[in-house]
């Protein structure tokens, strides 16, 4: 069995967010700290990536104090507690063909999540993609779940965000 580790790239990876309310949607970046992928024999085994909480970014929201203030909102106790825990980290458990199977930190709370991820590798480059679906009341993120409050109208927020995570890494001499 050949095993070859993969550091990943930060400046060359990102992860795009998207979270949905009844009256729309917000979208933005969130940025990836550190991390490795193992490939056994050419294939995924293993791998962990730690996500920077602290630099979340609002892409859709144009005005700067509309924008600053949303960020804040974010980064507060009802979503991120970023001051607290300024990392989530996401560790690979199994891979049986394209599916990944792991579990997701975030404000110290671990919870299973599951997707379907691209691998590709050319020469000393691995690229990977995949959209995680998070449950964000799995993890203490209540403000305005349906789940929680009543009659919220149109100012519910969806308990499902997706990560779109996209990861270059180089392998590890």
């Amino acid at each position: 069995m050949k095993q070859q580790k993969f550091d990943i790239v930060v400046a060359q990876s990102n992860i795009d967010w998207v979270g949905r309310k009844v009256t729309g949607a917000h979208n933005g970046t969130i940025s990836l700290k550190q991390g490795e992928l193992t490939l056994t024999d050419g294939r995924l085994t293993g791998g962990k990536f730690t996500i920077d909480t602290t630099s979340i970014k609002i892409l859709d929201v144009t005005d700067p104090a509309t924008n600053a203030q949303f960020a804040g909102h974010l980064a507060s106790d009802d979503f991120f507690s970023s001051g607290r825990y300024p990392e989530a980290v996401f560790e690979i458990r199994e891979v049986l063909g394209n599916h990944v199977e792991g579990e997701l930190t975030i404000k110290g709370i671990t919870k299973p999540v599951g997707f379907d991820a691209n691998v590709s590798v050319d020469g000393d480059t691995l690229k990977a993609n995949g959209k995680i679906v998070v449950d964000r009341t799995d993890y203490a993120m209540k403000f305005r779940s349906g789940n929680f409050f009543k009659d919220l109208g149109d100012t519910l927020i969806y308990n499902d965000f997706d990560l779109d995570v996209t990861v270059t890494a180089k392998a590890v001499a």
